[in-house]
């Protein structure tokens, strides 16, 4: 029985598994190609990482950015492309930047010295570990890497510097006597009620004081 005003049972069981007229194609969807798409994306990925040896698999890299509203200004992200001045700060040319795995980002401006100092140490760290390929192995120019450096590359198959969020360390108090005596709670409540009464106690003292005026007189 339904019990107090609640809506009637009226259930839709559509999906005739049984078969029949209504077979499993009109009202139940499979996937059975899951396997075989996991299997064809892992085949795709490792044609595109044999395609574009020796750059790395993960794209560009990018600069750390703060996240937008409210809500997620504090955190940290990988935004998506560095601005005209963290590149001058870092000694970049624009035009260079992308034909060395640099995203650029027009739009984005610097609104805080902090941001375009961290970034500008991020290009500097990342253009330290370069190492860049010579257009003619047998005519190298200004900036190539040296043959040593070319020698047993690894393609970096990650993200380039990822963003590592520091964990707040934990200080650790002693428990002493003092602070076992300490009623925090009562300290508070009382901080309370002495800022509440702080203006009818002056007005009290002054009417005191008034008053013994009045009697010396």
């Amino acid at each position: 029985m339904v019990k107090h005003n609640n809506q009637i049972p009226n259930q839709h069981f559509k999906k005739h598994w049984h078969g029949g007229k209504n077979a499993l194609g009109s009202y139940v969807r499979t996937w059975f190609n899951q396997p075989a798409r996991k299997k064809r994306r892992a085949l795709a990925r490792a044609e595109k990482a044999k395609k574009i040896f020796p750059r790395p698999t993960a794209g560009p890299l990018r600069p750390v950015v703060s996240g937008q509203t409210v809500k997620y200004n504090l955190k940290k992200r990988l935004g998506r492309g560095f601005t005209f001045e963290e590149l001058k700060e870092a000694g970049i040319s624009v035009k260079l930047a992308p034909t060395i795995g640099i995203a650029v980002d027009h739009r984005r401006r610097n609104r805080s010295l902090e941001s375009l100092q961290e970034n500008a140490a991020r290009l500097k760290a990342y253009k330290a570990k370069l190492v860049i390929f010579p257009k003619r192995s047998n005519k190298p120019k200004a900036g190539d890497s040296s043959k040593e450096d070319l020698q047993n590359v690894p393609q970096l198959k990650s993200v380039i510097l990822p963003l590592v969020h520091e964990k707040p360390k934990l200080e650790t108090i002693k428990l002493t006597d003092e602070l076992k005596e300490n009623k925090a709670y009562y300290n508070l409540r009382l901080e309370r009620a002495n800022a509440k009464h702080v203006g009818v106690r002056a007005k009290r003292a002054a009417e005191a004081a008034a008053e013994d005026k009045d009697k010396a007189k």
